[in-house]
C-alpha cells in the first residue's frame, strides 16, 4: 500500500490563494452569477468552483484562472494587449538567459 505524503504549502501562498479565491467568489456574487452558471461557463464542476473559491491549492491552475478571467479578476494585467507585452518581454529576457542550468562542479583540490 502507497503512502500519500501530503504537500505542504508556505504561508504566502497560502494566503494568496484565499485571496483569490475570494476575490473569485466576490466577482461571482457582484455578477449575479450563481455557482451552476459560473462552473458552466468555466467548464468545471460545481465542486472545483466551490474548492476555488474556498482557496484549494489542489485546483487546477488552468481552470483557477479561467474562473477569474470569467467574473474579471485581474491577475497580471487588466488589458490583455499589456499581458502579451509582459509575455514578449519575458521572451526577450529568456532568449538571454541560459537555455539549462546545471550544478557548478566543485573543483577537486588534488595537489598535496
Amino acid at each position: 500500500m502507497a503512502r500519500i505524503s501530503k504537500r505542504t504549502y508556505s504561508r504566502y501562498t497560502q494566503e494568496a490563494i484565499s485571496l483569490l479565491g475570494r476575490l473569485v467568489r466576490a466577482g461571482r456574487v457582484s455578477r449575479k452569477l450563481t455557482t451552476q452558471e459560473l462552473a458552466e461557463r468555466a467548464g468545471i464542476s460545481r465542486d472545483m468552483l466551490y474548492r476555488i473559491e474556498k482557496g484549494d491549492p489542489r485546483c487546477e491552475i488552468g481552470a483557477t484562472f479561467e474562473v477569474a478571467a470569467i467574473v474579471g479578476v485581474s491577475l497580471f494585467e487588466p488589458e490583455l494587449s499589456r499581458l502579451s507585452e509582459r509575455n514578449q518581454a519575458m521572451d526577450e529576457k529568456l532568449t538571454l538567459l541560459p537555455k539549462s542550468v546545471r550544478r557548478r562542479k566543485l573543483e577537486v583540490k588534488d595537489d598535496f
